[in-house]
């Protein structure tokens, strides 16, 4: 493995907040090993405190890191990681070489309209909704029935993204880049079961904020994520 001797300067921070709402279900699968007797069989991921849906800062990124790839590759084969384009390997890291990711992503928890909103409701499961689903035998017709817990459509998540300025020249670039992939996946799914209409959802960008040195112009930044 090659290294990275020289670490980049920071002249700065972007803060980068937005909401992520579901347009339909959302299934994020999460361990189901200890499931008592007649609980759903492919529960979706909670925080551990609240026990609400959230959605993992890693799945953003994985998936975003895996739209712009499979945008950006030269091939009709997908490439492999290592052989990412450089200016992905900057906004997600890497290892071949070495390099920070620029990104940072946060973990998406549900904002306080969604919690009112479920407030009035009832819901199959604490803030999910049952999909009974067949996986039906081509051969002889039979059918294998499945329960797959979703995050209902209307549910809305706080999006936080956190931006290393390590040189200037690039931002604007790079911000074309997030946008692309912001853009690609809300024509596209998040979580599993994407081909079957779950995980459809509409992101909003709603601020960006600048710490640090930096005179980076972050209207003109906003604008470009609003695209």
């Amino acid at each position: 493995m090659e290294s990275n001797d020289k670490l980049k300067s920071l002249r700065g921070k972007l803060l980068i907040t937005g909401t992520i709402k579901l347009e339909t279900g959302m299934h994020i699968g999460a361990s189901n090993d200890f499931a008592p007797i007649g609980s759903v069989d492919t529960p979706f991921i909670r925080d551990v405190v609240t026990q609400e849906p959230i959605i993992p800062g890693s799945s953003i990124k994985g998936k975003l890191r895996t739209l712009l790839a499979k945008s950006h590759c030269d091939d009709y084969i997908m490439n492999d990681i290592k052989e990412d384009k450089e200016e992905i390997k900057r906004l997600f890291g890497s290892v071949y070489p070495v390099k920070p990711a620029r990104l940072q992503f946060y973990d998406l928890f549900i904002t306080d309209e969604t919690r009112q909103l479920f407030a009035n409701i009832d819901t199959d499961t604490y803030m999910g909704e049952i999909k009974f689903e067949n996986v039906i035998n081509r051969v002889d017709g039979s059918a294998n029935p499945r329960q797959i817990e979703r995050v209902p459509a209307g549910t809305i998540f706080a999006f936080k993204v956190a931006y290393n300025i390590e040189n200037e020249v690039e931002v604007t670039e790079d911000m074309k880049i997030l946008q692309e992939g912001l853009a690609l996946l809300g024509i596209d799914y998040l979580g599993g079961h994407g081909s079957r209409g779950y995980g459809r959802v509409n992101i909003s960008i709603d601020d960006v904020k600048a710490v640090g040195n930096s005179t980076i112009n972050t209207q003109d930044l906003l604008d470009i994520l609003r695209k």
